[in-house]
């Protein structure tokens, strides 16, 4: 899966819940996606927020993450004895295509598919987390590593470290690839609406949670 670029980064709130302009701004990318935005369903009544869109090589938006719980901040996976973890569920939703040609007709686009939500959730988990005990200089490196091994989980959903979590969308039932890690959880399918769906948490059991379109994005504004 080929994402060149990001819009709409995340955004903070201003005290008092009220967003600040910048924040209001974030929604614009996700505005322009041709396909339905998920999140966690009505059952989950804490807070939500929009962090980022990918696009392709073409400029059309892919996929994006929705935010749900503490905004999560880059910390050891354990962290000190006693110290209250975040607890945070991010849902990614990646639009389902084919190969297809690029809008100037110059190359082809990657096709996305389960394995695409899966790498963008374990990803976006690695992106809030390293070991505390590791030296900065040496995140790049550790990253670069861990990326890759996401990838090579992304690419064997039918391996060993996946099972198979039954979770509902749109209030039916689905079937998830589902691996726990010492970093998190993340998991990753399908839906009937032409995405695919990637998630990731920590602090949030991932057993408990549903999915469902976001009706209006443009009220996260």
């Amino acid at each position: 899966m080929e994402t060149t670029s990001r819009v709409g980064a995340q955004a903070p709130a201003a005290e008092g819940g009220q967003q600040l302009p910048s924040a209001r701004r974030t929604v614009d990318g996700y505005l322009q996606a041709p396909f339905p935005w998920y999140g966690l369903d009505e059952a989950f009544t804490g807070p939500r927020w929009l962090m980022q869109v990918g696009t392709a090589a073409d400029g059309a938006v892919e996929h994006g993450s929705i935010g749900h719980g503490d905004e999560p901040s880059v910390r050891n996976e354990a962290g000190s004895a006693g110290e209250a973890r975040e607890k945070f569920a991010v849902v990614v939703t990646v639009a389902a295509q084919p190969s297809r040609r690029s809008a100037d007709g110059t190359g082809l686009l990657e096709a996305t598919s389960v394995s695409s939500a899966a790498w963008l959730a374990g990803v976006g988990l690695l992106s809030f987390t390293w070991p505390g005990q590791m030296d900065h200089s040496l995140r790049d490196d550790w990253l670069d590593q861990q990326t890759e091994t996401a990838w090579a989980l992304a690419d064997d959903l039918e391996g060993p470290e996946w099972s198979r979590l039954s979770l509902p969308v749109d209030g039916v039932a689905a079937s998830f690839h589902y691996r726990e890690s010492e970093f998190g959880w993340v998991l990753a399918g399908t839906t009937e609406a032409g995405v695919h769906l990637g998630a990731y948490g920590r602090g949030m059991s991932a057993y408990g949670l549903g999915f469902a379109v976001i009706k209006d994005i443009a009220a996260y504004a």
